[in-house]
Parts: C-alpha cells; sequence; structure tokens
C-alpha cells in the first residue's frame, strides 16, 4: 500500500461528480437557452485580471477588496487577481475591443468560475460557478426589467417555485451625496445601538451597513430599519427610471417585493438594484443578485456608457433545484453491446465507431463481466437498446418488444435506423 499522504481538494471548493452533473447541465442548457432568446451573445474573459480593474470598481472599502480577493504578484512582479466577479471583467473587455462603437446595447454572457475568499457555507464555496447576464450602452428602464425578467424566467423555467425578488433603486450621483450625508449623520448618532462590523462598514461605505440586513443581529436589523433610505431622497429623474422599471415588470407579469434597505455590496451600482431570494434564511438565500452600473465603464477607461446586468451562482441554483425534489435524468446509452461466448471484440470495437461517427451513442463491457453482469450493466446505464453479440448473430433487445435477432453483417445498419 502507498505511504504517500492524501490529497484532497482546497477548502472551499467542491467537485461536481458526475452524478450530479444532469441537474447542473439542466441548469446551464436552460441558461444558455434564454440567452439566445433574449438575444445576449456568449463571451469568455480571463480567469484572473489586473488586480487595478477590481480595486477601482469594487470600491476600496468593498469586503470584496479588503478581505475577499485572491491576488498573487506574477513573476513579472504584475499585481494579479483572480475574478470575484464577472462584470467588471465583461466592461474591461467592452472598452478594450471597442464594443462601445457597434450597435447597442451590447449584450452579453458568460458562465464561468469565480473565486472568493470567504468563510466556506452550504452553497458558498471560494470557487463557485456563476451565470453573469450583461446589457450595455443604454439607459433604457425596459432593459432593467429584461434581465430581471430573463432570470425569473430560467427559475421557472428549471422548476424553482418558492422563491421573491426584492427590488429598490439606489440613486445616482447626483441624489446620492445628500442621502449619504444624511445617512452619516444617523449612523453617528445611532452608533451604539450597532455592532463592530456595522459601525466599521458605517466609517468606509456608509451604503453598505444594509448589505445583507437579514443575517445582522437583531437590535441591529432593527435600528437600520429606522434609518434614513434613498428611497426617499430620489432626484425625479431616478423616481422616473424607477417607476417605468416596475411598469415593464407589472407588464410581463414578474412579480417583486420593494425593499427600500436593499443595497449592492460594490461601488459600481447605481439606481435599480435586485435580489432573488429562496426560502432559506441569511445569506444562504440569494440566489441572485444585480443592478444598474452606469458610471462602471467609465471608471475604467471607457466613454460614459451606462450598463445592467446581474451574477447568479449556479451551485446556490442547483441547492434550490434539489430542495423543491427537482432531479434531472442522466444521459442515457442507445446501445449497449453485451459480448456473449465467442463474439469477435474487434468487430464489436469496429460497430461503436461506426455508430457513434452516425450520433448513436453506444457502449460496451471493459471490465471482463459475464454476459450476466454485462446485462446488468446496461440496466444500470439505461440502455435504450441491448445487442446480445455472438460469433455469427445478435440479438437485439430493446424495452418490452421481442428480441429480434439479427446477423452480424445486419447489426451497424439496424441500429443506425
Amino acid at each position: 500500500m502507498s505511504s504517500a499522504p492524501k490529497i484532497e481538494r482546497p477548502r472551499g471548493t467542491h467537485d461536481v461528480l458526475p452524478g450530479e452533473m444532469p441537474l447542473w447541465q439542466r441548469i446551464t442548457a436552460e441558461a444558455e437557452l434564454l440567452a439566445r432568446l433574449y438575444g445576449y451573445r456568449p463571451i469568455v474573459t480571463p480567469v484572473f485580471e489586473d488586480t487595478a480593474l477590481f480595486e477601482r470598481t469594487s470600491g476600496a472599502g468593498s469586503d470584496v477588496v479588503q478581505k475577499e480577493m485572491y491576488t498573487f504578484e506574477d513573476r513579472g512582479g504584475r499585481s494579479l487577481t483572480l475574478r470575484p466577479e464577472a462584470t467588471a471583467p465583461i466592461c474591461r473587455a467592452y472598452v478594450e475591443h471597442g464594443m462601445h462603437r457597434e450597435p447597442q446595447p451590447a449584450k452579453l454572457y458568460t458562465i464561468g468560475p469565480m473565486y472568493r475568499y470567504a468563510a466556506p457555507q452550504r452553497g458558498r464555496f471560494r470557487e463557485h460557478w456563476q451565470l453573469s447576464v450583461e446589457a450595455i450602452g443604454s439607459d433604457d428602464p425596459a432593459l432593467d426589467a429584461e434581465v430581471i425578467e430573463l432570470y425569473n424566467a430560467l427559475l421557472v423555467r428549471v422548476g424553482v417555485s418558492d422563491f421573491t425578488l426584492a427590488l429598490n433603486s439606489i440613486g445616482c450621483r447626483d441624489c446620492r451625496p445628500p442621502y449619504l450625508e444624511a445617512l452619516r449623520d444617523w449612523l453617528a448618532r445611532n452608533a451604539e445601538r450597532l455592532d463592530e462590523p456595522t459601525r466599521e462598514k458605517a466609517a468606509a461605505s456608509p451604503l453598505r451597513v444594509f448589505d445583507n440586513i437579514d443575517a445582522k443581529p437583531a437590535g441591529v436589523q432593527e435600528a437600520l430599519r429606522e434609518a434614513p433610505t434613498i428611497g426617499d431622497s430620489l432626484c425625479a429623474a431616478c423616481r422616473e427610471h424607477f417607476a417605468r422599471v416596475r411598469a415593464s415588470l407589472d407588464a410581463s407579469g414578474v412579480a417583486y417585493q420593494l425593499v427600500p434597505t436593499l443595497v449592492r455590496g460594490l461601488d459600481y451600482y447605481t439606481r435599480t438594484t435586485w435580489e432573488f431570494l429562496g426560502p432559506e434564511e441569511g445569506a444562504q438565500s440569494t440566489l441572485s443578485g444585480g443592478g444598474r452600473y452606469d458610471g462602471l465603464v467609465a471608471e475604467i477607461g471607457g466613454p460614459d456608457t451606462p450598463g445592467v446586468g446581474f451574477g447568479a451562482g449556479i451551485e446556490r441554483l442547483v441547492l434550490a433545484l434539489e430542495d423543491a425534489g427537482v432531479s434531472a435524468e442522466p444521459p442515457k446509452v442507445d446501445v449497449f453491446f453485451a459480448l456473449d461466448e465467442g463474439a469477435a471484440r474487434d468487430q464489436v470495437a469496429g460497430w461503436l465507431g461506426e455508430l457513434r461517427s452516425r450520433g448513436v451513442s453506444a457502449d460496451t463491457d471493459y471490465a471482463g463481466r459475464s454476459l450476466k453482469g454485462q446485462l446488468t450493466q446496461a440496466a444500470r446505464l439505461g440502455a435504450a437498446s441491448t445487442a446480445i453479440v455472438g460469433p455469427t448473430s445478435t440479438v437485439l433487445r430493446t424495452g418490452s418488444a421481442p428480441d429480434e435477432t439479427l446477423e452480424n453483417s445486419e447489426v451497424v445498419a439496424r441500429l443506425s435506423s
């Protein structure tokens, strides 16, 4: 027996095993189908980016920048960071490749891994997969509603029914500063009612005191719900924009709840902000979060460009489906070849290659099983047909139909029909 130490996956990561993939693939396939139906094109960006991209866009006071980024220096002395989210990288690509010169908006999506150093929890991993949908280049409120509707449709299509859409507007660069002054004053006057983490956020970025409010101690929650909310300070343009978002959602039949304390944890968000929440309590309830980010493209050196989008964890959605009792069938093989005594294995190898080239999924035994064991394996794989191969003829068994005996020369043509 080997004495080598056992190597396991790093803490906070996970393996998606073959038995789990059908549900995973059901989600990603539906997401890609919906993206195509809504006119969104796929984009792939690097897993790591210049650290300055996230420092500049996420905000120096954000938890992402202060506590959660995987940052390292490469051999050339450059500071690089594994992407904690996909919006900033997609906007960087938008600027770098001159996509603002194409017809607007640029409607883009990606599915890929993101990295955040945080305490692992159920459905929360340090490496997690995310669907990100972004619409860049238009400030039309109907576009806010469209990306919200897309994720709402995804939940319905995959079978999640127990969810809530929380909606808010956090204003713009014109109306937010006076509100922040009023909020700072309130936080200073009520500092003794807040816990230390909330006081730290109040000092660094006051709006973030509302971030994940339901996970805070009960007394802190009660205090913060008395604080002034941004909705009372919205300028006329922001009020009109938010009213039109809600009207578009109403017209498309998307239900929502107005939550005046809802904010997003990154600096680049403006105006419309939302979260899709599942039935779990606390931070684990968030299935998806997004919002408008009209200043982000300009922040990274591009033209002044509006944008809106969301990020949605694949693992969180898998858990929601499992909790809802939703399952997905694993792919089944079209035909399994069981070799009886005297069968020519090389001939079967040729059949496998020819059938696969014609789009027929085919498999056979590679474990030296008895004929009985091979038939059991065919059942495990859910084979639509089992071909019991003899020296000169083959018995084809399909469901409850009577067995059919074929000459070996007829097998490929019969199974290809």
